[in-house]
This record gives structure tokens, sequence and C-alpha cells, in this order.
């Protein structure tokens, strides 16, 4: 339900409970700012000192207010915070902005506070933004209930954020840019209406067209995956999301753990869900204003013309990194360019009209090949002169801009000269930027959204042959929080992945009765819960061909592991059949704590933390997120029969991705599983287990 969240942006009354004389209180710019920005319903200070502020009548008391009042906006001392919620949820007002601070982000005395006004407000059916934040706009309703100074141009931005800073700095950036917004909605600490909430309003709103958002962190992982694939196939979510490094990865005990910190996690949500990641706040709004007023790029040939050859140079290598192409103009239509340039313009793209450009001639340009079937993006770059009037080349496209439904992005250099070229360019749709080297950038985003939105309706896993209850009966009977391969192998194996044969031996004896058996050659590796990387303390013996190698490898490996690490338990050998070659690849999991499964699929081997040639996704998969996961890496392009070589077979690892998932959706109890190496067979032939490890959360 997102019918709730209407009257933070659109109520028929507000109450500003705290409401201050003091023009330099905080509370008295709320109140400015709601009688200053258009919004006609009623407006109600609470002050029981005061007759009244700024024109409008005072009230004792919340109970006092007349009808109709649906939200309720507290800027006062954090400890009157949860007498005032009783107050507002007896005189039935359903929605509270808590501009406050002084609660979780003080200690544990502002958690309980938090707690205790959450219990009030589900206590009288309440919905609550803050604390700790500036407030919400409506820019198409007027409703202003921060004290932040100015307001952008109305248009079809919603912009949420979890710092009430960047609320403000953000607004006083684009106060006269001319960049459309429909809502401000700072969530400071989050108490009960959360980011996704937000986004589940906007994506219903239906003067919302693009949804940008600043983030810190994200509640509810499942809930955001959910809700933000929804949205994103009606609108574009462009998102910043803050505290990208990551330290938290440093203490783990497995190649996936350590490869897959918390950032990890969100790259892999963000993907999965359709949503438009960027790095910077200048690209978040530079992103969705272009999605927000432009088509998506139909294809990736982009024409340039310009009065300047080095920004159009940037701009070309912005373009190719972001996999866009110059493609050059046909004969035909460099003659038709011709006819009205300067006879030294150079006309096969970029199109180089030379510095005295004048706006005829980018008019003659952007009309000259609106109809070219091999451009898809119009890309003009203007670099101010003194003789011509940046404006009046804004006009000349703005013109050309509103018959085509290619992409139209402009360039123009500067800053000092461009107030009216960039008003003109804006207020009729053209995104401008500044810098050559932000087109690229833009594209790439909006090139990413079209081609998630062009992915069908994807298929999930389906397997029957899964024995969950052997799995429960051996993590039940598990002797610890860490198994070995020796302890894993069965599970895998009750879950369908294929093993190569094998079983543990406790001596030499047991061991060569067991090569004998399963047929040489044979690997032998140390079974110890001390041991996890068997290969750093001479755990493992390959390619043993007869009974005598046998009996020397376990031999060795008690020497070995004896002086390496003397306090190792070692519960046996584990002998298993050598396998015929293939590639060698990863499979594993490490549960985050937002996203829950956070898969992986990697080059295998030792090597893996090396190249960290890695691919990430969120369980539940689908077949189709799983060979996006394995087609993002370079491992993936060699499975695949890299520049004519062997084809090994992707849909067994594909398979193998999807048993995992399942199993580590099956029982959350598994901290971390990897299966490393995945041996791959040449195509059609499978994938075998080589080797697996797995990790319980503490019971």
């Amino acid at each position: 339900m997102t019918s709730d969240l209407a009257p933070f942006f659109s109520p028929k009354g507000v109450a500003i409970i705290g409401a201050s004389t003091n023009p330099q209180k905080l509370s008295h710019g709320i109140l400015k700012n709601l009688k200053t920005y258009g919004y006609d319903g009623g407006i109600y200070p609470i002050n029981p000192k005061a007759e009244q502020i700024l024109d409008l009548p005072c009230y004792a008391d919340v109970a006092d207010v007349p009808d109709p009042v649906d939200l309720a906006v507290v800027v006062l001392p954090a400890p009157m915070t949860p007498a005032v919620l009783t107050a507002c949820g007896e005189r039935g007002i359903k929605a509270v902005i808590i501009i406050s601070g002084g609660f979780r982000e003080v200690g544990e005395g502002g958690v309980a506070l938090e707690e205790e006004c959450h219990a009030i407000a589900n206590q009288y059916g309440m919905r609550l933004i803050g604390p700790n934040c500036v407030g919400t706009m409506d820019l198409h309703t007027g409703l202003n209930t921060t004290f932040i100074e100015g307001v952008p141009d109305t248009g079809s931005i919603g912009f949420l954020s979890q710092s009430g800073a960047v609320c403000g700095g953000v607004v006083d950036y684009i106060a006269d840019k001319h960049i459309g917004f429909s809502h401000f909605a700072s969530l400071g600490n989050e108490l009960d209406v959360d980011e996704t909430d937000m986004i589940a309003y906007f994506g219903e709103h239906p003067e919302v067209k693009v949804i940008a958002a600043y983030l810190e962190g994200i509640q509810d992982g499942e809930k955001f995956l959910r809700v933000a694939s929804e949205v994103s196939r009606k609108k574009p979510i462009v998102l910043l999301k803050a505290g990208r490094s990551d330290a938290g990865a440093k203490a783990v005990s497995s190649h996936t753990g350590s490869l897959a910190g918390a950032y990890t996690a969100y790259q892999a949500a963000f993907k999965q869900a359709g949503v438009i990641e960027v790095q910077d706040l200048s690209s978040l709004f530079d992103v969705a204003w272009a999605l927000s007023c432009q088509p998506l790029p139909k294809g990736s040939n982009v024409a340039i013309f310009t009065n300047a050859g080095g920004p159009a140079a940037l701009a070309s290598d912005s373009l190719a990194d972001h996999g866009f192409d110059l493609p050059t103009l046909s004969e035909d239509k460099q003659a038709q360019l011709a006819e009205r340039l300067n006879p030294s313009a150079q006309v096969a793209n970029p199109v180089d009209m030379l510095g005295g450009a004048e706006p005829d001639e980018f008019d003659h340009c952007l009309s000259t090949l609106l109809d070219d079937p091999d451009v898809d993006v119009f890309l003009p770059i203007l670099v101010p002169q003194a003789l011509v009037n940046p404006a009046d080349v804004a006009r000349a496209i703005v013109k050309n801009a509103k018959i085509t439904d290619k992409t139209v992005i402009t360039c123009m250099v500067g800053e000092q000269s461009l107030d009216e070229a960039r008003r003109v360019l804006h207020e009729n749709d053209v995104p401008m930027v500044i810098f050559p080297d932000v087109p690229g950038k833009i594209l790439g985003a909006m090139a990413k959204y079209r081609d998630w939105l062009s992915t069908g309706q994807m298929q999930a896993f389906e397997f029957t042959n899964l024995h969950k209850d052997s799995v429960e009966a051996l993590l039940s009977n598990s002797s610890g929080n860490v198994l070995g391969e020796a302890e894993t192998r069965p599970i895998l194996a009750a879950y369908g992945m294929d093993l190569v044969p094998g079983s543990v031996a406790l001596d030499a004896d047991q061991a060569i009765n067991i090569a004998n058996e399963i047929g040489y050659p044979v690997v032998i590796k140390v079974v110890s819960p001390q041991i996890l990387h068997k290969s750093d303390f001479g755990g493992i013996a390959l390619n043993l061909k007869m009974p005598q190698t046998v009996r020397e490898a376990v031999l060795n490996m008690q020497e070995k592991v004896a002086n390496k690490m003397p306090d190792a338990e070692i519960r046996g050998f584990l002998v298993e059949k050598m396998t015929p070659e293939g590639f060698e690849v990863i499979v594993g999991m490490r549960h985050d704590p937002t996203f829950g499964p956070l898969m992986m699929f990697g080059m295998g081997g030792v090597t893996v933390e090396l190249f960290k040639d890695v691919g990430f996704g969120i369980a539940p998969l689908t077949i189709e997120q799983a060979q996006e996961m394995i087609k993002s890496t370079k491992a993936g392009l060699l499975l695949n029969g890299y520049r004519g070589g062997q084809a090994y077979d992707i849909q067994a690892v594909v398979e193998v991705i999807g048993r995992l998932c399942q199993l580590v959706l099956d029982f959350p109890s598994i901290s971390e599983v990897e299966i490393n190496p995945l041996l791959v067979h040449p195509e059609g032939q499978g994938a075998s287990v080589l080797d697996a490890r797995l990790i319980l959360k503490g019971k």
C-alpha cells in the first residue's frame, strides 16, 4: 500500500508542532516555506505561547486544530516526541514528519526512544518520516515542509534521500539549472517509512517519470529487490549509493567471502532490479534529467557536430568507453552538410563546423541528419565565442529536437555565458551539460536501462531430485560450524550435483583399498577442520597411479601437516578419482546481512583472488540471471570457446548455480558455501565438483 504516504505530499491540512516566532529557528523556516510556494491547504502552527506567526493564528495544542488536518510536522526536542505522537494519534492524524534529531544517531537512549515512537505510531495506524530529516516537498501541490532555501523548477523527477544535508545541497545546486522535479523526500533515520516505501509511492505517482535516490543503506533487501524490480519496469530508478568502500570482507574464511563484500551485494541487487547506479551526485541528476525528458537511445550510433575539435575528441572517447560509436556519414549526407558549411569544415563525423559556426549551421546539421537511419543520437557541442549567441544556438537545437524521436543531448562547454542557453534547452526538454565527457556517461546509463527493459519473461529454475531431508540430517549431525570437503560432498550430492567418485580413508591401507576400488590415478586430500586451503599445508597429492604412491602420499601428508600445523586434527584422507582435464571455475555463496544469499561465479582454482574475475547475483536467481553472471566474466568467454578454443558445458554450470541457490534458500543456516574448483567438461559432458567447503552460522 502506498496511498497512506499521500498526506506527506498532498495533505489537506498541516500542523507545525513547535512552530517558533523566531525567524532564526528551523520551525519558522518551515512555516515560511509552507506559505511561500503555493500550498493551498490549511496551515496550523502549534505554539501555546504565541497568538500568531506569519499572520497565521496559533493553536495551543494539536487537539484544537480545526479539520481538515492529515499531516503533522514535529520540531521539538526528541524526549517530547512520544507525547506529541500520542496527541497526533488521538487527533486522528495519520502522517507525521519528525524533523528533530536526538534519536538513534546519539546512541542507545535514542534507539529506545525510536522504538517507543514506533510502537505509538503502530498503535494509531500512523506513518512516520524521520526522525532527523528535513521534510518533504511536492512541487505540484506547493507543499514544502522543509527549512531549505528555495525550490527547483516543477517537473517529473521524484527525489529521495537518506541525508537531509544532501537534500539541501541538491536544491541549492539545481535551483538555477531549470531541471524539473516533482517531489523531494528526506527520510532521515527511517524509523518507519523507508527508501523502498518511497520508491513504491513514486512508482505509482502519475507526476513522477523518473526516481532519483541517494542512499547509504537499505533496510530490507528482499523488499527492495521485489519493489524495485516492479517499479523499474514502469519508470527508471537512478541511484547513488554512498559507502561503497568495503572493509568488512577482511576477516572471512573463503574465497567467496573475501571477494563478496557488502557493496558487491548492492551492485548485484541493483543490476538484477534494473536500477541505474551512478558514481557521483552530478551524474545522479544528469542521468535522471535526461531520462525524464528524452527517449532512450534506439542504438549505439552518435552524430557529433561541433565548433571545436578538442571537446569533440573528449566526447568521442567517453562515448566509446560507454559502448557508443561514431559512424562515418554516407557520402550523400556529407555532400548535403557541405553545401551550407564553411568550405574547410570536416563533415565525416564528428562534423567540425569550425569556430565561427552560426546557429543556422547547427540547424542545418541537425535537420540534414534527422532522417539518417544510421544515426540514433545527436550530440551538438558548442564552445562559446564572442560573435555567436549560445541561446540562439540552443533555439536551433530545440527546433529540431521537437520533431525527432531520437535522443538529443547538448554540450555547451563553459558556465558564465550559458544561463539563457541552458534555460532555453531545459525548458524545452533538451538536456545540457558543460563537460564533454558527461554525455557518454548519460548515454551509457540510458543504454543499460534500455537493455534491461528488453529482457523478456525470465525462467525460474525447477528441480525435482532434491533430497532436503537428507541435508537436514547431515547439517544437524555436523560436529562444528565449518564443514570440509568430506562433509560437504554428500550435501551437494543430495541436491543433484555431480561429484568425483571417492570416499574417506582413515589410514594408508584404507586409502589403497579405496584407490583400487575407484581406479587409478587418484587424488588424496587431508581431512581436517583446521585446514581449509589444503594446498597451503601440503594437504593434497595429485595423479597417484599405484598403491605405493598412495601410501607414500598419505605418510608424507601426515608429516607435512604435523610440521606446518601441529595443532591440526587429521580426521582422515579423502581419496578421489583423478578427473580428466577440463576448465576450472568457482561457484559459491556468502550470506549478506541485507540481501541474503549472494551467489558468485568466477575463474576457479587457487588464482581466483588474484584475478578477481567474478560475477555476482542475489538468490533466488532465474536461469537468465545465472547465465548473465557467467557472461559477465572472462571465465564465461573462455567457457564459450574463446577465439576458436574448446567450448565447455556452460549449461551444466548454470544448473550447478541453480542447485546451489536452492540449497542455500532451503537452509538459511548456511553462511558460506564454495565449490572450488568445479571442473567443467567439454560441451554436453557436464561439470564435476572437485572440492567444496561449507560454513554454518553459529549454533
